[in-house]
């Protein structure tokens, strides 16, 4: 019940914001990183350092979740269920109009969130898109998690110690657990499963590169490919491997070029080779046996190009993406998967570039943990490719509107596909009314409908004409809207966190990194507010 109460007050409360009254004094995206930039997110600090700040942040959010859904709350306000996870986390039930918004009641079952997850924390879900959610986790909690002492300690503690992590005070008292009391090992499991089963969960994309974290000698961490007992078999698993936080030094070295850049696959912790259905492969037209010949560049928009094509399917079934604790790897793929479906008009419809942004930096990485000030410490500028890498996603290649709308027209002389429309456009056909004016588009019709259909008319204009048929304009704007978010992190990020270049090169040649900002912000203008 008190996820209720919480679920309906913060609901009122998005209401309200939306109308046009923002909270009081909220932050700017240039507040938010410099935040982020000199402090670690912990939900059970409370309002530590910098808690008033943090608690506008907090509320920011939830307002531009309630501009377009009805959402529960799920309390953590000391870390109470996970010390890593945001104070409150949403619950995404279903896109919403204000109306709906004043009879909206919370469906959530919150007894369902249950730790089971390296580092305590629990699949998650964070984005919702034609009614499915994409969640996000951690990997599977080892036996040297879950039966170190501390570890044992925290899951019957109510997991408000983040100290549990670490195994070097394993002792031989502690391993006897494992073998001893292999009924909890069980249990913590059938609660991931019920959870994944409850969020209804099919996909599972597996970031790490290893079978098993090993650390002092012992399996911290596990996955779902390595359980031994085959609990996972009754989901789709795809291992697709991706270069941990570490390799981004190499990144920042090459002076932010990603272009060229290629993870070493020899190296000995590495295990797990790309694994993925032949069956969620067909209609990508890409070479998976290559992988390990891919840039950095080609790697991520494959994998991106796979994420929503499963997001993006018929079925009704929901996506986990978890790299190892889930605070890099997992929030680069979330990220662009939420800028990706934004930029396409299928979700967070009413938001701003400047505010899809604040949202995706403040709820997909500052609030669930991501460690920036250890990581600009070290060079390992993950967060910084994140959105530096939307300049590779704008094409249509990347759209989720390309999917639905690639489908056959009507019988009609064997039948028109929409790449023969496209072809009328370019070539002299004659009179359009021969074809006639106007053709009907099969394609589905809201994302939430299932297995309903209408039809689109798409209007042919005459040949030679500088316009272009009305489907194609969602597609010009994708590319304008990510430009947009990407030049105002640049422009925020390089006033408030800033960037290590390298040396530059002795030829004079224009560096990666002055490039960036050449392309990014310097041929277009950015607004103060957006700061």
């Amino acid at each position: 019940m008190a996820g209720a109460r919480a679920a309906a007050a913060t609901a009122s409360a998005g209401s309200s914001a939306s109308s046009g009254n923002p909270p009081p004094q909220e932050p700017g995206l240039g507040e938010l990183l410099e935040e982020f930039s000199r402090t670690q997110y912990r939900a059970k600090d409370g309002s530590g350092t910098g808690g008033s700040k943090v608690e506008r942040i907090e509320k920011r959010c939830l307002e531009l979740f309630g501009r377009d859904y009805c959402f529960s709350v799920i309390p953590n306000t000391n870390g109470d269920i996970c010390g890593h996870y945001p104070r409150h986390i949403v619950f995404l039930e279903y896109e919403s109009s204000e109306k709906e918004k004043d009879t909206f009641e919370s469906t959530v079952q919150v007894s369902k969130f249950k730790m089971a997850r390296c580092r305590g924390r629990f699949v998650c879900p964070v984005i919702l898109f034609k009614g499915k959610h994409i969640c996000r986790s951690a990997t599977l909690a080892g036996w040297g998690e879950l039966y170190g002492r501390s570890g044992y300690n925290y899951f019957f503690s109510g997991g408000a110690d983040d100290a549990w992590a670490d195994v070097e005070d394993v002792t031989e008292e502690d391993c006897a657990l494992r073998s001893g009391d292999t009924h909890l090992f069980d249990k913590v499991r059938g609660y991931d499963i019920k959870l994944l089963r409850y969020l209804s969960v099919k996909y599972i994309c597996d970031l790490m590169v290893e079978n098993k974290k090993v650390k002092f000698g012992m399996n911290v961490t596990s996955s779902e490919k390595a359980d031994k007992a085959q609990r996972y078999a009754d989901f789709t698993l795809l291992s697709i491997p991706y270069p941990g936080y570490e390799f981004f030094k190499e990144y920042k070295d090459r002076d932010y070029m990603a272009e060229g850049l290629i993870f070493n696959w020899k190296q000995d912790y590495v295990d797990v080779p790309l694994s993925i259905p032949d069956f969620l492969t067909h209609s990508l037209n890409i070479d998976w046996s290559q992988y390990q010949c891919w840039d950095l560049v080609q790697q991520t928009q494959n994998y991106l190009k796979l994420l929503l094509s499963l997001v993006n399917s018929d079925d009704d079934s929901g996506l986990l993406v978890h790299c190892i604790s889930g605070w890099d790897r997992t929030p680069l793929f979330i990220s662009l998967l939420r800028l990706s479906l934004w930029a396409d008009g299928l979700i967070h419809t009413s938001l701003k570039p400047a505010e899809i942004l604040y949202l995706t930096v403040a709820y997909d990485w500052f609030l669930f943990g991501h460690m920036l000030i250890d990581r600009l410490s070290k060079g390992e500028e993950i967060f910084f490719f994140c959105f530096n890498f939307l300049k590779h996603i704008t094409s249509e290649e990347f759209s989720a509107l390309k999917t639905q709308r690639r489908k056959s027209l009507p019988a009609r002389d064997g039948g028109f596909t929409l790449e023969d429309i496209c072809m009328l456009r370019r070539k002299d056909r004659g009179s359009t009314t021969s074809l006639g004016s106007y053709f009907s588009l099969v394609m589905e019709s809201s994302p939430g409908a299932t297995g309903s259909f209408t039809y689109e008319a798409v209007e042919l204009v005459p040949a030679g004409a500088p316009t272009q048929a009305a489907w194609l304009a969602a597609l010009s704007d994708r590319e304008t809207r990510l430009q947009e978010v990407r030049s105002a992190f640049l422009a925020a990020y390089s006033s408030r966190v800033g960037l290590r270049a390298v040396a530059p090169s002795s030829s004079g040649a224009i560096g990666g990194l002055l490039e960036q900002f050449a392309c990014g912000v310097g041929l277009r203008g950015i607004s103060s507010n957006a700061l």
